[in-house]
Formats: C-alpha cells, structure tokens, sequence
C-alpha cells in the first residue's frame, strides 16, 4: 500500500556569531563555555529560579554543562533549537544566554533568554532578543516570532514589549517554576 510521506521542514540555518550595536555579540555556545555557564547560573540562582525550572544545582555544574552544550549543535543540525551565550566583545563575560526554539509548530520561533545577575537592567537582553526576532523573521518559512512569559515576571514582559511584540493573549499552564503563576502571556511579531 503506498503511504504519503509527510514533507521535511526546511533546514534553518542560522549564523555562529551575531554582532550587536553595544559592545557585546552573540556567539553560539562551544564546550569550551561550560564553566561560564555554570558559573552564571550558580551566582544567578537566586534570580533565575524563581522563573526558570531547570536553574537548580545541577545547571551549576560545569560536567553538566559541558554534556548539554555538547548535544546543542544535533538540536541545530535538526533545526530544533539553537543557543548563543551573550557575551562582551572580547568573549570575556558570559552576560547570559538567548535561543531560538522551533517547538511551537511550523513557520514559528520562540525566544527564550535568561541574563547574569549582575547584568540586569543594562538592555542586554532587548538587545539579544531584537536581534534574533530581526534574524528569525528573515528566516525562509518563518513568519511568526514568539516570546512567553508568566503574567508576574514584569523584567521578562518588557522586553517583547520594547520589541513592538503584541501581546495576544494569556494561557493556562501547569507552573514548571516556583515564581509561576500558570499564567504565561503570549507575544507575538510577525512579518508585515
């Protein structure tokens, strides 16, 4: 019996390094950053945990660290995801971390970001964001960039929102993190 075969999404290729206008850049992460990661995230773990459930101890180990960035470029090589560190211009600081996601279906990314405690407050992320929403929606078969976040985490919903974002709507989901509420505000921008 013959069977249709359903098409292959496309193959997104994105670059290893993107420039950005204040003094920093985005470069996906290599093994060789797996103790600045884990270094981030423990003296951050006050600030990350309350919205990000996989900020725990594990995520301050630098073995761990170094396995996950490891599996990061098959998660590329499928198109499913792809993870830059931010950081200053000379690859000294790891200011945090932003990623595309394709798991919210066809012609669709997601942003997800998280910064260095002592690196909030400085536009970082906005900048990171916008960069990635600018490289995405250029993207052949992507015309829809979305950002997620829970209705209390104010510091997160500014940054879609400085980024022309629409906030569409908010759903209902099961919290993952002690800080949520089960309230996850979706933004959205799409091509024109």
């Amino acid at each position: 019996m013959w069977t249709r075969r359903r098409p292959e999404p496309p193959t997104i290729e994105v670059p290893a390094r993107i420039e950005l206008p204040n003094a920093t850049h985005l470069r996906q992460f290599e093994e060789r950053d797996a103790r600045a990661v884990a270094d981030a995230v423990r003296v951050s773990l006050e600030h990350l945990g309350p919205w990000m459930a996989w900020a725990d101890a594990a995520s301050c180990d630098p073995g761990f660290q170094r396995r996950r960035i490891r599996g990061l470029p098959m998660l590329a090589a499928r198109s499913e995801e792809w993870q830059y560190g931010i950081f200053t211009d000379a690859d000294e600081n790891l200011l945090g971390s932003v990623g595309l996601h394709a798991r919210r279906g066809p012609g669709v990314l997601e942003i997800g970001y998280w910064l260095h405690v002592d690196a909030v407050g400085n536009g970082y992320v906005t900048v990171a964001a916008g960069a990635l929403t600018e490289l995405g929606l250029g993207l052949p078969g992507i015309d829809e960039m979305l950002i997620y976040c829970d209705v209390t985490n104010a510091a997160s919903a500014a940054v879609p929102r400085r980024l022309g974002y629409t906030h569409e709507r908010t759903e209902r989901r099961a919290p993952t993190a002690p800080g949520e509420t089960g309230q996850m505000m979706r933004w959205a921008k799409r091509t024109a």
